[in-house]
């Protein structure tokens, strides 16, 4: 997910590193999330507790550290029975032998065909299952009705092409406000949000399975051109260049932006805030089509868990329809695709772009996620620095974040 923490590189986990400590009751497990979860974990927990006789507790960690006090205590055995991680940590946490195999007990859930396929793919380490999906969160397209309509565009027909951005954004933008607005200086952001724009052109930023870099594809420098145009053109508030998460956002919010790609936790803002006319659109390819980044959390059983069949049990209930329906009833976006249009899509006619979105969801598959793409220092955020606000050749930029790539996905290898 595009707001996931740095990874400490100087947590080393041990492949036969346990989960949990000494002592513990039988009946009850121990579950770490991220603070900023504390509303929804804590509805969850008190459903789960007031219907099963294993008892659910929950922990919450700062979300900026949640990686590595996550790191720390299963290498010191003191960690938790269950992780609800951000998905794309779960392949690295795979790797170090951390996380329980629970291939098995998946294949037998009666609805494990109907799992969002992206999360399962991030679980998944050398043909075997070590979690289960548990929340979802895509990307889409936002764009104002109101700036839409004042710069002589269809406010019912957002753009679906690349073509149709830049046309739009330059048509808002020549009315006096934005036209388009991101977080430049923000690496995970926009491995959520700019990425969209490749696969849904047929390209990609990484291999299946994530030991070859494609940043020096046609299809990354076509998006990469997109941005540097939209930029050159006028389109963007100055603050794009430096910023690195909120401000962008906030921009959207203020009413004086066209077009912004965002999650769903977003939409929830802009109804809440009750000041933008918004509308919600999938994030198209160069000529059509659309994708969007499979993020949100998966849920995992820690090696070594004091009570491994109660946690299964609360992974179980999780992905069941009880809880999907709590997380339906928050705005959240449920994983399990045979659910989506039953218990989420009725609550507002424009969820039905996210469930679209989940189907053709995408997860760069990566066991050093951090190092190539959420770091503000990293690869992905340089690429961006140089091609969307530099003066250089974009094919030269490219071949140089491509060879700085690959160096890390092959030493990852070693």
């Amino acid at each position: 997910m595009r707001r996931a923490v740095a990874l400490a590189a100087a947590v080393v986990l041990g492949a036969s590193a346990c989960a949990s400590g000494p002592g513990g009751d039988d009946d009850t497990v121990t579950l770490w999330v991220r603070d900023y979860q504390k509303a929804i974990m804590g509805t969850l927990a008190d459903e789960f507790n007031a219907t099963h006789d294993t008892q659910v507790e929950v922990t919450l960690v700062p979300a900026t550290s949640f990686v590595q006090k996550l790191g720390t205590a299963v290498a010191a055995y003191q960690g938790p029975d269950i992780a609800s991680l951000d998905l794309v940590f779960a392949p690295y946490f795979a790797s170090q032998g951390v996380l329980a195999d629970v291939t098995d007990r998946v294949e037998e859930l009666p609805y494990a065909d109907d799992l969002s396929p992206a999360h399962l793919s991030q679980v998944t380490y050398d043909d075997r299952v070590y979690g289960v999906p548990f929340t979802g969160d895509v990307s889409v397209m936002f764009y104002n009705k109101t700036l839409f309509a004042q710069a002589g565009l269809d406010p019912e027909a957002p753009p679906a092409t690349w073509a149709e951005v830049q046309d739009a954004a330059e048509a808002v933008a020549a009315t006096g406000s934005d036209g388009f607005v991101f977080s430049g200086a923000c690496g995970g952001c926009n491995i959520f949000s700019l990425t969209p724009l490749i696969w849904a052109s047929g390209g990609d930023v990484l291999d299946a399975d994530g030991t070859e870099a494609l940043l020096d594809s046609d299809e990354v420098g076509g998006a990469l051109q997109l941005y540097r145009d939209l930029y050159r053109a006028g389109t963007m508030p100055e603050l794009v260049r430096t910023d690195n998460g909120p401000n962008a956002a906030t921009a959207f919010q203020s009413g004086t932006v066209g077009i912004r790609f965002d999650g769903t936790s977003f939409m929830s803002t802009l109804v809440s805030d009750g000041a933008v006319d918004f509308g919600v659109a999938p994030i198209p390819g160069q000529d059509g089509g659309s994708a969007s980044f499979a993020g949100g959390d998966v849920l995992s059983v820690m090696t070594g868990a004091d009570n491994p069949d109660g946690a299964w049990e609360f992974l179980r209930w999780a992905t069941d329809r009880d809880a999907q329906q709590v997380l339906a009833d928050n705005a959240i976006l449920p994983v399990r695709m045979d659910l989506l249009d039953e218990i989420y899509v009725p609550r507002d006619p424009r969820f039905a772009v996210f469930a679209d979105a989940l189907a053709v969801g995408h997860t760069p598959y990566s066991i050093v996620e951090n190092e190539l793409f959420n770091d503000n220092n990293g690869v992905w955020a340089g690429l961006i620095q140089d091609t969307v606000f530099g003066q250089g050749d974009l094919a030269d930029a490219q071949r140089a974040a491509q060879e700085d790539a690959q160096a890390i996905l092959d030493k990852a290898r070693d």
